[in-house]
């Protein structure tokens, strides 16, 4: 398999739609995905950013998005 096909696979059918809200490139946004979290949406950095684009909980919260650790609205935020 290329690297990032299972990121592509499981996070491409929520990262799609929110992209082309935003005018970006899906596969840039997967592209971040796999570079922050690993395609983790439960991964949490030592400085305590969390979720698949990883988001500081400061910026989650100015962004609108209430459960970072939502796929969905991780995605959007980060976007």
């Amino acid at each position: 398999m290329p690297p990032g096909f299972e990121i592509r696979q499981r996070w491409e059918p929520v990262v799609a739609p929110i992209a082309q809200k935003y005018g970006l490139e899906t596969e840039f946004v997967l592209k971040v995905i796999e570079a922050e979290s690993g395609g983790n949406p439960n991964a949490v950095s030592p400085k305590g950013a969390v979720g698949l684009m990883q988001l500081m909980p400061a910026t989650a919260r100015a962004l609108g998005v209430h459960d970072p650790f939502d796929p969905a609205q991780n995605i959007e935020g980060g976007v």
